[in-house]
């Protein structure tokens, strides 16, 4: 399956967050993602801490090997984050009035997608914290 198709999947599934021009971030990805990788998961958010900053939407996704994060400009180019298990320390999950938000810590930065649906929290975590445990049990 295509980024596109996972996460309008998602999007069907959960309600109520903010995530907009999905079929460009996910284009994103889909371009990057190596030939030896596939794609498994993939959700969408907006990349940034504010609640209120509703511009800022990207598309993540869980492959076999990495967390890769898409994000087309407004007028010109995007942005791509790649997070690789060794990258990886830990997540945390916050439950807020209307919608949650997740933080991946990693060695560089720490990386906040925000407004997402509050009852894709749990399904969320589990997918990256089994991707990487399982990725470190492999190291």
């Amino acid at each position: 399956m295509t980024c596109y198709e996972l996460v309008t999947k998602w999007k069907r599934k959960y309600h109520g967050g903010i995530s907009w021009r999905l079929f460009q971030n996910a284009k994103i990805i889909d371009t990057h993602v190596n030939p030896d990788e596939e794609i498994e998961y993939a959700f969408a958010g907006q990349k940034n801490e504010s609640p209120f900053d509703f511009f800022q939407t990207a598309v993540v996704a869980l492959t076999d090997k990495r967390i890769l994060l898409g994000q087309k400009r407004v007028l010109f180019g995007y942005v791509l984050n790649s997070i690789t298990p060794d990258l990886y320390n830990d997540m945390q999950i916050y439950d807020g009035l209307f919608w949650g938000k997740i933080v991946i810590d990693t060695i560089k930065e720490k990386v906040v997608i925000s407004n997402l649906p509050k009852s894709s929290l749990v399904e969320i975590e589990t997918k990256i914290s089994s991707f990487m445990m399982e990725a470190k049990k492999n190291e």
